[in-house]
């Protein structure tokens, strides 16, 4: 930071952007360039307008997220390392094989799509427990929240490995089968994972506080719990074509950007029912303790709606995680003053709910028009209240207004925090309810 002096009065003067850097943001952006430029000059022939466009807008992109969140910088650096090794090794004399999955010992045990997949599923429960032993230690219990968070960080580089390998192994499949991993409920439920993982990590570092990471990493661990089942039971993890609506660019934008929404939405939740845990802690009315009352609800919906038939894979699956469910609920509830008192305080709370709500509304409200836009080249129509269009509206309604009530008349507190935590409920029933419950032109991913 330079000054300068006029007269009596020293005037601070904020440096620049590009002074700030240090060498390794500079060596950063050089290699996202240089990884950027390749791609084009090697693959170019191979995409349409919109694909180029895409493919040079995300390389000042991605820099540009790497200076504001330094450590992104290694995230990507690691995730491009580890996915080039895993696809030189699929290689030989030149040619992609798919069978090396299970000779070449990288890809069997770490690189393979699938197994990066379940290195994530493990590494985030593994977080999960970890955040818990910290919250359920006596003392600050610092050394368990930051294993904690370091393996979230693994899970989110795992995730990310795999679906970068999964992208290549989509085109081994077949030259026509080739896309984006973004374009099925197995596929959606790993971005889901580490997207919210990843948004919480940030506001981790941002508020410098480790206390949440055990409210919102129960939500991940639940869609990784439903990952696992669904890749047992529905052999999920098989990379299928594309249906004809899906072969579109629109798709390389719609889908992130509605699950920027979708983990934001579902973490600003966690925060609220940690919020309203810590305002009440001291209450002794078992009536009056209605927030546990939901968290139960959401764990235990998972194992109520997908109860297998007799004999169906993963049979003993959901009363495990029915189990391990009500013996969460039961260790909040006798807890809750323990709990409370690891908790940061309610204005971070709701300034951390506030602003997350505030990130997943800017998407997805972006995830809406482009939507609207790809249904236009896709169908003719901006809007057809498809029951997913329709679902996504609620959705978009539900957090305007919560926005609105919350710039315009201050709302705050317990109002704020149970209306964001029922928005997790309208937010998962137009994530995967209207998959499961309802049919239309998005049925893409059925149960």
């Amino acid at each position: 930071m330079n000054t300068a002096t006029t007269g009596n009065a020293t005037i601070t003067l904020n440096e620049g952007l590009l002074s700030r850097r240090n060498w390794f943001d500079w060596l950063f952006a050089a290699l996202v360039v240089s990884g950027g430029l390749f791609a084009f000059q090697r693959y170019a022939a191979f995409m349409d307008v919109y694909e180029k466009g895409i493919l040079l807008a995300a390389v000042p992109s991605l820099v540009a997220l790497g200076w504001f969140w330094r450590p992104l910088r290694v995230l990507m650096l690691v995730v491009a390392g580890a996915a080039l090794l895993g696809i030189a090794s699929y290689q030989v004399d030149g040619q992609g094989q798919l069978a090396r999955a299970e000779s070449v010992f990288w890809l069997k045990y770490f690189l393979s799509s699938q197994s990066a997949i379940l290195w994530m599923s493990v590494l985030f429960f593994m977080s999960t427990t970890f955040y818990w032993i910290a919250m359920a230690s006596r003392g600050e219990g610092a050394t368990m929240s930051l294993l904690g968070s370091r393996l979230a960080w693994g899970a989110v580089a795992m995730a990310l490995i795999g679906s970068m390998v999964r992208w290549y192994e989509s085109y081994l499949v077949g030259a026509d089968v080739g896309h984006i991993p973004v374009s099925n409920l197995y596929e959606v439920f790993v971005m889901f994972a580490w997207m919210t993982a990843l948004f919480y990590l940030y506001f981790e570092e941002h508020y410098g506080t480790r206390a949440l990471g055990a409210f919102v990493m129960l939500v991940v661990s639940a869609a990784v719990g439903f990952l696992l089942w669904y890749t047992v039971a529905r052999e999920a993890q098989e990379i299928q074509p594309l249906v004809p609506a899906l072969k579109s660019w629109w798709m390389k934008l719609h889908v992130p950007a509605n699950f920027i929404g979708y983990g934001t939405f579902a973490l600003s939740a966690m925060v609220a029912f940690a919020y309203l845990i810590k305002q009440q802690a001291s209450e002794t009315s078992w009536t009056r303790l209605a927030p546990l009352g939901v968290l139960g609800l959401v764990l235990c919906f998972e194992p109520i709606v997908f109860r297998p038939t007799a004999g169906e894979a993963g049979s003993g699956f959901w009363m495990v995680y029915f189990g391990v469910s009500v013996l969460m609920v039961g260790g909040i509830l006798f807890g809750r003053k323990h709990i409370a008192s690891k908790l940061p305080a309610l204005e971070l709370l709701d300034d951390l709910m506030y602003k997350s709500i505030a990130v997943g509304f800017a998407f997805f409200t972006i995830a809406t028009v482009l939507g609207a836009l790809w249904a236009a080249e896709a169908w003719g129509g901006y809007w057809s209240w498809d029951p997913k269009e329709t679902w996504a509206l609620i959705v978009w309604l539900n957090y305007a207004a919560w926005l609105h009530m919350r710039l315009m008349k201050g709302l705050r507190g317990t109002v704020s925090a149970w209306w964001a935590l029922v928005g997790l409920v309208v937010t998962t029933f137009a994530f995967l309810g209207v998959n499961m419950f309802l049919s239309g032109l998005h049925s893409y991913g059925e149960l």
